[in-house]
């Protein structure tokens, strides 16, 4: 391999304890220990990075560091019988990102079971506009199903549906067949919800209760909450008998507040998602379908890209709840200027 040096985002604790971040050339040598070296393509943007890259110790401990959940591209180095060279590949969760360097830089170095192939019906591009947040949405769906929250037995309320988790379940839902609910308070987003296939758009008012009643009527056969706090408080006060909610966010708050009745008056399910670290045969059975009838046919409509040095806005964005969509990361090489001077002929 010609190539030692490659472009990264570091984040570094200053001398007066900030994080700030920066563009920097690092060595393939400083990459942390694997079996496998990956070429990085695309990467992408979450929550849990700008988390990450603002010096947030809960995500990450030890600085610098540099961010990204998500990373695709080709394998360039492998002591893994898994794995040769040239193999397209996906990774996303477990500890890249956060506790080990991430996706935002040229290259990742990780342990061979962290790495999904790529599956056919996904370019790497299309796999990174998914990325955590596609895997967390279908893997959501997959436990509605499981649970038996199947489409016909009502709606199914997605809140903070502009994100990118929530964008990414309406459609994955709308795929399914599901009559979707899809909460948002941007009131300009709601052409973009429509366009996902939302059945019907409401405020975060009209989701949220606050009265303190233990019950609340029957509304939604099954959820897919990103936000927490009250609103999903809210939500399991609201669900039908043996209806269920994916639990998969914390944007508002992280603690729940609620009876017991929910759980023993309607058989309610909370069922907990955790994308980090699911098991590898279920991690590819979600990316299967996510390359196959769970694919949104609108995918590259929902993202819009950049390169790491025009990301610092979209990371004040996302922590402020200002992200519609996705996020993309490009990494590969920019294409060479043209010399100064130099004049091109133009062809008809």
């Amino acid at each position: 391999m010609s190539v030692t040096t490659f472009k990264a985002l570091v984040a570094r604790e200053s001398s007066g304890g900030a994080v700030v971040r920066s563009i920097e050339q690092r060595s393939i040598d400083d990459l942390p220990e694997g079996d496998v070296l990956i070429r990085v393509h695309y990467s992408s943007l979450n929550y849990k990075d700008g988390l990450s890259a603002t010096g947030n110790r809960g995500v990450t401990r030890l600085y610098p560091h540099t961010p990204g959940i998500d990373a695709a591209g080709i394998v360039e180095q492998s002591s893994s019988a898994s794995f040769r060279p040239g193999d397209r590949v996906i990774v996303t969760g477990y500890e890249l990102g956060s506790n080990a360097d991430g996706g935002w830089a040229g290259f990742i170095r990780v342990p061979s079971d962290w790495i999904v192939p790529l599956p056919e019906g996904l370019s790497l591009r299309e796999s990174m506009i998914l990325g955590t947040a596609g895997f967390t949405a279908g893997l959501s769906v997959h436990k509605l199903l499981h649970y038996g929250v199947e489409p016909g037995q009502g709606p199914v309320v997605v809140t903070g549906a502009t994100g990118g988790v929530g964008c990414l379940a309406v459609a994955i839902l709308a795929r399914r067949g599901y009559h979707v609910s899809a909460v948002t308070g941007k009131h300009d987003a709601h052409p973009f919800l429509r366009a996902l296939g939302a059945s019907e758009i409401l405020t975060r008012d009209q989701c949220l209760d606050t009265t303190g009643r233990a019950l609340l009527a029957r509304r939604w056969a099954g959820a897919v909450d990103t936000v927490g706090g009250p609103f999903l408080d809210s939500i399991v006060r609201q669900i039908n008998n043996e209806g269920a909610v994916a639990c998969c966010g914390n944007i508002t708050a992280p603690d729940l507040r609620t009876s017991i009745y929910p759980f023993i008056l309607r058989g309610v399910a909370l069922l907990g998602i955790n994308s980090a670290f699911t098991p590898m045969a279920t991690r590819q059975s979600i990316w299967k379908e996510l390359s196959g009838g769970w694919k949104p046919s609108e995918l590259n409509s929902l993202s819009r890209e950049c390169r790491l040095e025009e990301l610092d806005p979209s990371i004040t964005a996302i922590l402020n709840g200002a992200i519609t969509g996705r996020v993309l990361i490009n990494l590969l090489p920019s294409p060479p200027s043209p010399l100064f001077g130099t004049t091109v002929e133009s062809r008809s």
